[in-house]
């Protein structure tokens, strides 16, 4: 115990350093299990498309998600629904729904979003398209 002080009291930098990071890991770790939104992986993603029908709702802008996205993905983006501008999955309440942004930092907000709105299922693909092309999976650009 008495190394574990004397380290603390040497090196005190260091010692911020490391309670800092703890609380935010601890801090981001709570924030998830409130928020009631799970992030998938690509492959649970997947997984939710065939066998649940899951609707993907890409937040990205319309140039970036006309130049490549997830096959029957419905393009909303992050700023309509800040507006609550939904219109095209206001029916879908109940179905599971995947959102998805370019590295899944900006779809995270959008899910908490459509928490509030009452969608029930809303899911975060954590690793964004970047983590679904790295996988190969489909993307298509109609």
């Amino acid at each position: 115990m008495q190394e574990y002080i004397d380290f603390l009291t040497n090196n005190p930098m260091l010692s911020l350093a490391w309670v800092a990071i703890a609380v935010l890991l601890i801090h981001h770790q709570i924030k998830d299990k409130i928020s009631g939104v799970k992030n998938i992986t690509t492959q649970e993603a997947t997984m939710l498309i065939n066998k649940q029908d899951a609707i993907v709702v890409d937040v990205r802008s319309k140039e970036d998600f006309q130049n490549g996205h997830i096959v029957n993905a419905k393009n909303i983006t992050l700023s309509q629904i800040e507006k609550g501008s939904f219109s095209a999955i206001e029916s879908h309440k109940q179905t599971p729904i995947i959102v998805v942004c370019d590295t899944g930092a900006r779809s995270a907000s959008a899910t908490s979003k459509l928490v509030k709105a009452e969608f029930t299922q809303v899911t975060n693909l954590f690793s964004g398209m970047s983590g679904w092309k790295s996988a190969n999976l489909p993307t298509t650009k109609k």
